[in-house]
């Protein structure tokens, strides 16, 4: 789990010819495939079964694991299987992508997640507080979560990745 401190952390990393890190993009927009899918609480299998044109189970994993890139009409395919319009499921990845904090990083305000009353949030009110109590004076409150820690944050709350992102989102504005 990767906890970044907030003061001193660079935004996304665009190298100066303006190319952009494919690789991860995949993986962001196969994390928010895989995300949706499981929300609906389907195997891989039983969104192959949805779609217009069959593929195999691997394929289907390596676009989940962003190892492979999906086309556009491939993409929108799942997503109407799915039932989420393509241009909100691209819409997120670009928000996580391109966000104000590091890339595949989400920025939380400690202080908001230890104040909150959302009973879905316990065990990360007394980590967000705990965090607190450590903090040496004048120390910003703010931390940047990589996916790795959403995911099991996400978990010990039994929240889906993505319904736990836009809650601490919403917290931290």
């Amino acid at each position: 789990m990767t906890v970044r401190p907030a003061h001193g952390v660079e935004g996304p990393v665009r190298p100066a010819n303006g190319q952009i890190d494919t690789a991860a993009y995949q993986r962001v927009l196969g994390d928010e495939i895989r995300t949706l899918r499981k929300r609906r609480g389907w195997t891989r299998k039983e969104l192959n079964r949805r779609l217009q044109t069959e593929i195999s189970l691997q394929t289907l994993a390596t676009y989940e694991l962003g190892t492979r890139q999906c086309s556009v009409v491939r993409l929108v395919e799942i997503c109407h299987a799915l039932d989420v319009p393509a241009h909100e499921v691209l819409a997120r990845v670009h928000e996580r992508f391109f966000g104000d904090t590091p890339a595949g990083y989400l920025a939380l305000n400690l202080a908001a997640v230890a104040a909150t009353d959302d009973s879905r949030l316990i065990p990360l009110r007394r980590w967000a507080a705990g965090r607190l109590h450590a903090l040496p004076p004048g120390v910003s409150p703010e931390v940047h979560l990589d996916l790795p820690a959403l995911e099991n944050m996400a978990q010990l709350c039994q929240l889906p990745a993505v319904e736990l992102i836009r809650i601490l989102r919403a917290l931290s504005r």
